[in-house]
């Protein structure tokens, strides 16, 4: 007889061969055509909200893997707290004004960029954000990312132009907002003023001088005696004004070759390790609140440099003598203001000197490609006392990446001390849940030290600062009124109007300046674009979607502690009194296989394109699940195809689960409680167990212990021992019995919980599957609108789990050598076999208590207690008392289920058939 047709082999027509990059475009149009995120928000449109604000990316360039991750698991977090029962509207954001958008548009323009005007440009730079808003949006559609893609919010639409000038015109009323001189951090290249946001640390390599002034006048250290400085920007010599020295120290004079070399004495030896000099004698000493006042020579332009008093001078490294030049250094600005020193700046926007600079063969030349010229003219007027190369961390352009200068200009400014902002920001940031916790203090740490923060950039596309400038007197004046009016106008038109329509339309009736005159002109400065995301909080939470006010969370990047997460700290307490957030969450940085940052200029940039269109999103998507995102991952090929290695073990085990319930109507065929077999009350132990562990790691965003208690789930308690034994009852008991329908019961309980835990991570695999598993009453259209599976207490049961887990570790030890006599082919397979075991009498009984179902237990045909003997023997190390031997199983091959048995043949009409199989066939 054919025994085979007799079986309940595993049938479904999921497949195993998961062809993720053509399925999962199919799946993106179906979840668009059918409304998915809409009957998300329907689902739960009375449930608790849960607000996740999305921190806007760029509108330039395809979606790379920093930007994947980042709306990825933004994802996994709006799906599993949907699924949690709460009301998730997710609006995701672009940030469209710029640097980066304007220098493409510019690079695109070429030659004509000088031709063509304002206006133009900026409407070039609109169509090129659109352009890119609805690439980006497609991408990230194709990662499997639900949201309120067909209207987002986007920093360059009407509104939220409207909104930034709304929070500009509350900041000026509040008196937060001024104009000043100031150092600040410059982009040559940009031609722009940077915030600290902008502004990226990377090594550079830059001459290091010593550089002596020779001591005029009063002469305490006798004749030629110069004080010696430091410095690393030889370019700013010839802005030199002054020398600092710290009041309480002491200082020393030198003598070296006939000359007195004023230094800070705590670094006599480190200087004269560094010139090269082992002898020197000390001539003098003095108090440096002693030399305040005296004067030195220049040593390239006719003109003094004051010596001044200071508490930043340190000893740390240098002479203790700072170089102060006031229009290129902050510290140097404020010490001079205290001092009544001029500031100048002989350097203009592109980083040329002017005739400021008062030294003719200078006037005109890039200061970085000055720093050689600087040091050959101070050694050809003996002031050079050394100079070699440092390679040292110095600011850089985070958009041109070329090094930043500090160049005093005229910007606006956002007063971070004004009304106490500083000390009311540092209050909210205590109140913040900050995850991981060390973001606390690396974000505090940085408000606590912050500058003023510079709004004002002199660039083409952005939200303009409504300034103007009285014709006659030249006075400039930011009037609330002024910015007032052009919100209400940019609302209907949009900003560019600044730009386009006459003053006349913005100026307030009867507007006048305090000279007298009612003739202004027009400022062309906008704002810096992180101000415009700053206040998104604003724009979006409050006036644009409404999402409410403060959000749950915030999460972006760890570099966005001194961008996003800062800037909008910022405003919101600024104009709101509190932080716009509960919680902020971080993300590591994707970084090379060693372990440098992605980057275009590298060459090292991954498409995100080039991985799904290989792997499937979902793949993608599991591997973020896979790593602590909290820290850098270092990606590679090699990530992605174990990954992918991981992904078919998980689809294999789906596809193993619905492949035994095929035939499982659960309303029609669930098993009681009460007739469940005593392994499969264990598994669904395990379930709930994995369940609580799941939701667990979902509600505190740990997604990667999600697939580490998953992947243990099904590899080691499910595939590996449960789904093993149960293949003998599944298969060949009767197909309507107790004995199968318990374990389909069991079977159909973790396929339908697995499918829903998994849902917000495996978005597109588990809505394939989820089509496939069996129907019942109040199934949900998808996975995803259904609900995270609840722990069933019923099921817990820890006496059980311990029995179970010291079975467990017997099993494992007979497994040992039942492997050992299989790899020496002593055994074809398991079932070829008797366990015979040697053990103490509690073993024994422990043993025994498992009953008749101890050879499906172990896959054997027969169990056996008795003393071991022969090669195929093992004394357990681990548990005590216990040997396990392996030998040949005694009585005759079922040809139904392959047991050997000493009741093959008993019944007549099936000869070939064990005693239970030969009842299941008759029946």
């Amino acid at each position: 007889m054919d025994y085979k047709s007799t079986l309940n082999l595993p049938k479904t027509d999921f497949p195993m061969k998961a062809d993720l990059a053509n399925k999962e475009p199919v799946m993106v149009k179906k979840w668009d055509d059918e409304k998915l995120y809409h009957k998300l928000l329907d689902l739960h449109k009375k449930d608790k909200k849960f607000i996740l604000h999305d921190g806007p990316p760029y509108a330039n360039g395809h979606v790379h893997l920093g930007t994947a991750l980042n709306k990825i698991i933004k994802d996994f977090v709006v799906k599993s707290r949907a699924m949690m029962g709460n009301y998730t509207p997710y609006v995701p954001g672009w940030d469209c004004h710029g640097m980066p958008i304007e220098h493409q548009v510019m690079k695109n323009l070429g030659p004509k960029a000088k031709e063509t005007s304002l206006t133009d440009i900026r409407h070039k730079c609109r169509e090129y954000a659109n352009k890119f808003f609805a690439i980006q949006r497609d991408e990230f559609k194709r990662l499997g990312c639900l949201g309120e893609w067909e209207n987002p919010y986007m920093t360059m639409s009407f509104q939220y132009e409207s909104s930034i000038l709304g929070a500009l015109a509350d900041l000026v009323k509040d008196g937060y907002v001024t104009r000043g001189l100031r150092p600040i951090h410059w982009c040559a290249t940009c031609k722009t003023a940077l915030a600290e946001a902008e502004v990226e640390y990377g090594d550079h390599s830059s001459p290091s001088i010593y550089v002596k002034f020779k001591l005029e006048g009063a002469k305490p250290f006798g004749d030629r005696a110069f004080f010696v400085i430091w410095t690393t920007t030889p370019w700013t010599i010839p802005a030199n004004l002054a020398i600092a020295v710290h009041p309480d120290l002491e200082y020393v004079g030198l003598k070296v070759a006939g000359e007195t070399l004023i230094v800070a004495e705590p670094l006599v030896e480190a200087v004269k390790t560094s010139w090269g000099i082992s002898e020197a004698e000390v001539v003098k000493k003095i108090s440096g609140k002693k030399l305040e006042g005296l004067e030195t020579k220049h040593p390239l332009i006719n003109r003094s440099s004051v010596i001044i008093l200071a508490d930043f001078v340190t000893t740390d490294t240098g002479t203790g003598c700072v170089h102060i030049a006031p229009g290129h250094g902050a510290e140097d600005f404020q010490i001079g203001m205290k001092y009544g020193i001029p500031v100048l700046n002989p350097v203009d926007a592109a980083g040329n000197y002017t005739k400021e600079v008062a030294i003719t063969s200078l006037e005109g030349m890039n200061i970085f490609k000055a720093n050689p010229v600087v040091v050959d003219l101070l050694s050809k007027e003996g002031a050079l006392i050394k100079s070699e190369a440092v390679s040292h961390s110095y600011p850089h352009c985070w958009r041109c990446k070329q090094p930043l200068i500090f160049r005093a200009t005229e910007q606006w400014f956002l007063s971070i001390d004004h009304n106490g902002l500083r000390k009311r920001a540092l209050s909210e940031i205590d109140g913040i849940k900050w995850i991981p916790t060390w973001g606390h203090d690396r974000i505090y740490n940085m408000v606590e030290t912050r500058p003023d923060w510079c709004l004002s950039r002199q660039r083409y596309w952005g939200v303009p600062i409504p300034a103007v400038d009285c014709k006659k007197c030249g006075e400039t004046t930011l009037d609330q009124k002024i910015i007032a009016k052009l919100r209400d106008e940019s609302l209907k038109h949009g900003c560019d109007i600044w730009f386009e329509w006459d003053i006349e339309k913005f100026l307030p009736e009867g507007f006048k300046c305090p000279c007298g005159s009612k003739e202004f002109v027009k400022h062309t400065d906008i704002l810096d674009v992180w101000f415009d995301s700053s206040v998104s909080q604003r724009a979006v939470l409050e006036e644009g979607h409404k999402l409410g006010w403060p959000c749950d969370l915030y999460f972006e990047g760890v570099d966005q502690h001194r961008g996003w997460f800062q800037v909008s700290l910022l405003t919101s307490v600024a104009n709101r009194g509190a932080a716009p957030y509960k919680a902020v969450l971080t993300h590591g940085l994707i970084l090379d296989e060693q372990q440098k940052k992605m980057s275009k200029s590298l060459g090292n940039v991954v498409a995100t394109e080039e991985v799904i269109s290989k792997f499937g999103a979902d793949v993608l998507r599991l591997l973020f699940a896979s790593v602590d995102y909290t820290s850098d991952i270092s990606f590679s090929k090699k990530m992605l195809e174990l990954t992918g290695e991981a992904y078919r073990k998980i689809r294999n085990t789906t596809k193993y689960l619905l492949s035994n319930v095929s035939d499982f109507d659960p309303d029609k065929d669930a098993v009681k409680d009460e007739h469940l077999t005593e392994i499969d009350r264990w598994a669904l132990h395990r379930l709930q167990m994995l369940t609580q562990k799941i939701r667990s790691c979902y509600e505190t965003y740990e997604f990667h212990m999600v697939y580490h208690a998953l992947n243990e789930f099904c590899t080691v308690a499910m595939s590996a021992f449960y789904l093993d034994i149960l293949k003998d009852r599944l298969y060949c008991e009767k197909k309507d019995g107790v004995l199968r329908r318990s374990a389909q019961t069991v079977v159909w309980k973790i396929l339908d919980s697995i499918l829903r835990l998994t849902a917000p991570v495996l978005s597109f695999t588990s809505e394939e599957a989820w089509g496939y598993a069996p129907n019942y009453k109040g199934k949900a259209e998808t996975a995803v609108l259904s609900t995270l599976p609840k722990v069933e207490e019923r099921y817990l049961n820890e006496e059980l789990a311990a029995r179970w887990e010291a079975f467990i570790n017997i099993r494992g030890e007979a497994t040992k050598i039942l492997e050992r006599a299989r790899k020496d082919k002593i055994i074809g397979n398991s079932l070829e076999a008797a366990l015979v075991f040697e053990c103490t009498d509690d073993l024994k009984k422990f043993i025994e208590s498992f009953g008749s179902d101890l050879p499906d237990l172990f896959i054997v045909s027969q169990v056996k207690f008795g003393k071991v003997s022969g090669d195929y023997t093992l004394a357990s190390e681990d548990i005590e008392g216990l040997k396990v031997g392996v030998v040949k199983s005694g009585g005759t091959k079922c040809s139904r289920c392959w047991k050997y048995a000493t009741d093959v043949g008993a019944e007549p009409a099936h000869p070939e058939a064990c005693g239970r199989c030969a009842g299941v066939v008759s029946a």
